[in-house]
């Protein structure tokens, strides 16, 4: 003979909760909706730079071209004569924006002309 003895603050297993609550799925809204596609992004025009900005952008690509020499301690126009008399074929149009703008020193004189070396 086997008594079983339960005690009061331990209660039976039950089963699962939706065991005893129906599942009731709620209604989706306005239903699956389809994304309209989105008009194409134009991309923005880069700006139209002037003739100073593009003769200064081409200086500055020529101050941080390394296989024309060093730049520091001389003008863009005797970098430019020192590369040449050496055989390395800098490019003409940088010497003719250097004779065209001569004594304009953001022209004359190279990219790092503020830095004490």
């Amino acid at each position: 003979m086997t008594i079983s003895y339960q005690r009061p603050d331990m209660t039976p297993k039950r089963g699962l909760i939706t065991d005893t609550f129906k599942v009731v799925k709620k209604a989706r809204r306005g239903g699956k909706r389809s994304k309209s596609p989105s008009p194409p992004k134009a991309e923005p025009e880069p700006p139209q730079l002037s003739e100073r900005e593009k003769d200064i952008q081409e200086l500055k690509n020529f101050d941080l071209d390394w296989k024309f020499g060093p730049c520091t301690g001389i003008s863009r126009l005797q970098r430019w004569e020192r590369a040449a008399l050496h055989g390395l074929n800098p490019p003409q149009e940088i010497k003719d924006i250097l004779l065209k703008e001569d004594t304009d020193p953001e022209y004359t004189q190279s990219l790092w002309r503020d830095y004490p070396f």
